[in-house]
């Protein structure tokens, strides 16, 4: 059975750092930059083209997720522990009857809320589509669960570097190279190179990690236990490992 003790102060961090996003002009820049950037990247005749090919779907809104995520999320993380630890408030922090395990996942639920706020303005590309005709409904709820599976796993790789270092532009290019290496194993010319150098074993072992891969299951429509259980465990794993990183600090 799982200890609640040791998520003692788990509301109160998530409550604080939460109402955080919103007592700073950051909060709102970000949601502003997500809103202009996954606009003009589905609506642009250079990428997306959303209005000029008329479809009820979404998918050129969700073909760039990914990638805008890949910015935008570890610039979410990078201030959540980095910060703490350059003013020192991180050992306030731990003098307080507050469990690590609560501090640390409290900090990513407010993260993780906070990013599932910016996805719910995205609405009236729904209300568009729902407009041009009947929709498949199943791949957008599923789409939509991607991209919160999606923005978890990239905030638990951000929160690990934020963890390990006081400089919040350290942990900002250091998430960022790890989310991209995790999307891009995925690529065709990747998975090819990879075939080509180790064989076909290796590519598939090496597709199985890809975030991209699994990300396109669920776009598609496809709600599979396997792609599930992978962000799980994928997020439940880099938490951990920050949680680790952290404890050595507190140790130290």
């Amino acid at each position: 059975m799982i200890d609640s003790k040791r998520f003692t102060g788990l509301k109160a961090i998530f409550k604080r750092e939460f109402k955080g996003y919103f007592s700073s002009p950051l909060g709102y820049i970000f949601i502003v930059i997500f809103l202009l950037a996954s606009g003009w990247l589905t609506l642009s005749r250079d990428f997306g083209r959303f209005l000029e090919l008329r479809q009820a779907s979404l998918d050129a809104f969700f073909a760039y997720i990914p990638w805008l995520f890949v910015v935008l999320v570890p610039a979410v993380a990078m201030r959540l522990w980095a910060e703490e630890r350059k003013t020192g408030t991180v050992e306030l922090l731990f003098t307080l009857p507050v469990t690590l395990e609560a501090s640390y996942l409290g900090k990513f639920l407010a993260g993780w809320t906070f990013l599932g706020f910016s996805l719910l303005l995205s609405a009236p590309l729904v209300w568009q589509v729902e407009r041009l005709g009947d929709p498949d409904w199943g791949t957008i709820v599923t789409g939509y669960l991607g991209c919160l599976l999606l923005a978890a796993a990239y905030l638990a790789i951000g929160m690990l570097f934020s963890a390990m270092t006081k400089n919040q532009v350290v942990a900002f290019i250091l998430g960022t190279a790890a989310t991209v290496v995790f999307l891009i194993i995925g690529l065709p010319q990747s998975l090819e190179t990879i075939g080509n150098l180790f064989g076909g074993y290796a590519e598939q072992m090496v597709l199985s990690l890809s975030l991209a891969d699994h990300f396109d299951t669920l776009t598609r429509g496809l709600l599979e236990l396997g792609t599930l259980a992978f962000f799980f465990t994928f997020t439940a794993g880099w938490l951990v490992c920050g949680m680790l990183a952290l404890d050595r600090t507190k140790a130290s």
